[in-house]
C-alpha cells in the first residue's frame, strides 16, 4: 500500500533503537548506512541509494523492490530523483512521503548548484552553470525557456522563466526579452531551454529565435552571450557551434 504518513512529524515520539532493529532483523539498513559513511559517494549502487532514501520515509518496510521498480521505470538514478513529484507519488508502492524523500535530494542539489553559479562570474565558471542547468532541467517532460540576465561583471542578476512550449515567438518574444533586461539593468544574457526528447541538438527555430534576440540586443547594448540547450544526452552551446 502507498505510504500516506508525513515525512516528518514533530508530534511523534522518538523511535527507540530496539524498534529499528526489530524492523530490520538482518541489519541490512545498518550495513547500507555504514557503507555510505565509510565509503563515500561510490559506496552504494544506484538502487541502494534510492532504497536508503526511501527508508527515511517508510521505516517499517523492505524498500529494495520499490527502489528497483523506480529505476526500471525512470531509467537511472538521476531520472528517479528528477521525476515529477506527482508521478513519483502515484507510482505503485509510493506515496507523498516517499516522493518527498526523493524530491528533497533534488531540491538540495539544485540549491547547492545555484549557489555556486551566483558566487562567481558566469562566463568564468561555465561548468558550474552547466551543472546547475542539468540538475534543474535535463529530465523535464515539458520544454521550458529561461533567460539568465547578467550584469557588467557577468554575475547572475535574474534567472527568469519566460515560457513553456516550443522555442519560437509564441513562447519567447525578442523585444520583451530585451525590454526585461533593460528594466533590471542587465547588460548581457544567456538563453536556456531544454529538449524533453533527450537530444540537445538545436532546431532551425532555436537558431532563428536566438539570432533575432541577439540582433535586438545589439541595437540596445545588450549582449547575448549564448543559447544553451539542455537534454538528458548532454548540452549544446550555440556559441560554441558558431551559430550566434
Amino acid at each position: 500500500m502507498p505510504d500516506d504518513a508525513p515525512l516528518f512529524d514533530e508530534r511523534a515520539a522518538p523511535v527507540p533503537r530496539h524498534i529499528d532493529a526489530a524492523n530490520d532483523p538482518s541489519g541490512h539498513r545498518k550495513r547500507l548506512r555504514k557503507r555510505l559513511l565509510d565509503g563515500g559517494q561510490d559506496a552504494l549502487a544506484d538502487h541502494e541509494v534510492i532504497e536508503l532514501l526511501l527508508t527515511q520515509a517508510v521505516p517499517r518496510r523492505d524498500m529494495k523492490p520499490l527502489a528497483r521498480s523506480l529505476l526500471q521505470r525512470f531509467g537511472s538514478l538521476a531520472g528517479v530523483l528528477q521525476a515529477d513529484p506527482h508521478t513519483l507519488a502515484s507510482h505503485p508502492g509510493m506515496g507523498e512521503a516517499s516522493a518527498a524523500a526523493l524530491q528533497l535530494v533534488r531540491v538540495a542539489a539544485t540549491r547547492m548548484a545555484r549557489q555556486k553559479v551566483r558566487e562567481a562570474p558566469v562566463i568564468g565558471s561555465w561548468q558550474a552553470l552547466i551543472d546547475y542547468l542539468t540538475i534543474d532541467m535535463a529530465h523535464l517532460t515539458v520544454e521550458r525557456v529561461r533567460v539568465l540576465h547578467l550584469n557588467a561583471r557577468n554575475m547572475l542578476v535574474l534567472d527568469d522563466l519566460v515560457g513553456e512550449g516550443s522555442v519560437d515567438e509564441a513562447a519567447i518574444h525578442p523585444r520583451e526579452v530585451i525590454r526585461r533586461a533593460l528594466d533590471i539593468g542587465a547588460t548581457a544574457l544567456i538563453l536556456v531551454h531544454n529538449h524533453p526528447s533527450g537530444s540537445p541538438q538545436p532546431s532551425r527555430a532555436d537558431i532563428e529565435i536566438t539570432n533575432r534576440i541577439a540582433e535586438a540586443g545589439r541595437l540596445l547594448g545588450i549582449t547575448v552571450h549564448d543559447h544553451v540547450i539542455i537534454g538528458r544526452e548532454g548540452h549544446v552551446s550555440l556559441r560554441a557551434k558558431g551559430l550566434i
